[in-house]
């Protein structure tokens, strides 16, 4: 009778796993289709001990746009404690704290979010906005560098190069990079 109940049991969690997967999913399907109602009531379904780091992910940016900024907080943090190597929760507490002038906190999520993902050119962009808001010009321009490396099409890249390289005295390097963010942009 042990056996049975405990196979039982089993098969229970199986099918309940396989249930928040599905959910999962599905949700996430949603969020790509800017359903956000659907999402939520969906992502809700799931059992918060079956909810994947996607799954808080998603939490955290509905709640966000909801203007709920610290239950958004918590569940970018549920995120990383779901998967400590969720490169984009750390990356979405990194903006949430950049939006909030917190920016310390902001550089340090971002630097977690590359260890994690090394290849992501945004990464790189905003900790180099952060660091631009700590005036630590030579800190953002290395950023910038590594971003323009991964990806050279990005006008915002280009404009803050120029930006800090007129603010560290090289004007012509600025101008290079203001003439290449003029012609992404189509802007002569």
């Amino acid at each position: 009778m042990k056996k049975i109940f405990f196979i039982s049991l089993i098969i229970l969690g199986v099918n309940t796993c396989f249930a928040s997967h599905e959910l999962s999913q599905q949700a996430t399907a949603f969020y790509s289709d800017n359903n956000f109602q659907k999402t939520l009531e969906l992502l809700l379904q799931i059992n918060e001990h079956e909810r994947s780091a996607q799954d808080w992910l998603l939490l955290g940016n509905l709640l966000d746009e909801k203007g709920e900024r610290q239950n958004a907080e918590f569940m970018y943090q549920k995120a990383i404690f779901a998967d400590k190597k969720y490169y984009k929760a750390y990356y979405n507490l990194a903006n949430h704290y950049l939006a909030d002038e917190k920016y310390s906190f902001a550089i340090e999520n971002y630097k977690l979010a590359i260890k994690y993902n090394k290849k992501n050119p945004y990464v790189y962009y905003n900790l180099a906005c952060a660091y631009i808001k700590q005036a630590e010009l030579k800190k953002a321009k290395s950023e910038l560098i590594k971003a323009v490396t991964l990806n050279n099409n990005i006008p915002e890249i280009h404009y803050n190069l120029a930006y800090v390289y007129k603010n560290l005295g090289k004007d012509k390097i600025a101008k290079d990079y203001l003439d290449n963010y003029n012609k992404l942009t189509n802007q002569f």
